[in-house]
């Protein structure tokens, strides 16, 4: 069997005294979407974080592309975060997480990170063009003037400028109306993953539904349904919430 893109033992994190996670563990292959189920406060974002290396404390493992990025730490949130990116992680935060006054193609621009996206970058501004086709008229607009959808979709397409085997999608219709959010989910599955995962934290079970290969629930800090299958055409019930 081929090496999990990203497999996660035992992950607690928290902040400051807080516990957030309770021991999780998730395995994901190539390949794969999967839809993170919960409501606000449970945890989703922080699973994201941890993998990221951006909460207070953690422990437990956690394997990127083979490669341990987790361990146990108590301090210095974000010291590791960029060499985890370098490894193949991608973060799309929830909310719009822009910069005002620059224009959509400096935002894409600062996605190519490492130095191989950095010399495609203008390959990978055009392959985010096709996924987000309402960007290519806006390429030299500061993204302050742009819609809600329209920034959602900068933010998204910023993090596809990375070299990333793991796409980490936080809430991406959070804030949208439902059309918006629908276009918004519409263009994120029509991304092709080639050797890659992709993790989508989001409240409305209804974008996920027959659209993932699985459907997790987060309560508490805690996994759920890590069995269940939403594969096209099949409608999965009974995320536990």
């Amino acid at each position: 069997m081929t090496t999990p893109v990203l497999d996660i033992r035992g992950l607690s994190a928290g902040y400051g005294p807080l516990r957030v996670l309770h021991d999780l563990d998730l395995t994901v292959h190539a390949g794969e979407r999967i839809g993170l189920v919960g409501l606000n406060g449970h945890g989703k974002s922080t699973l994201f974080r941890a993998v990221a290396g951006l909460t207070d404390w953690q422990s437990g493992s956690v394997l990127l592309n083979g490669v341990e990025v987790g361990g146990t730490r108590s301090q210095g949130p974000g010291r590791h975060t960029h060499e985890i990116v370098r490894r193949g992680l991608a973060l799309m935060p929830q909310g719009d997480a822009i910069f005002p006054g620059l224009t959509v193609r400096q935002h894409l621009d600062a996605g190519a990170y490492t130095r191989r996206a950095w010399r495609e970058r203008d390959r990978r501004c055009r392959d985010i063009l096709d996924i987000f086709p309402p960007l290519e008229k806006l390429l030299d607009v500061a993204v302050g003037k742009l819609s809600g959808g329209e920034r959602r979709m900068v933010s998204l397409g910023r993090g596809l400028m990375a070299d990333a085997t793991v796409l980490l999608v936080d809430e991406p219709s959070l804030g949208l109306a439902p059309k918006i959010g629908k276009t918004v989910m519409d263009a994120l599955m029509r991304i092709d993953l080639e050797s890659g995962a992709m993790i989508i934290a989001e409240q409305n079970l209804s974008l996920l539904e027959g659209r993932v290969t699985r459907l997790l629930g987060m309560h508490a800090g805690r996994l759920k349904g890590g069995g269940m299958t939403a594969l096209p055409g099949r409608h999965v019930t009974g995320v536990e919430l």
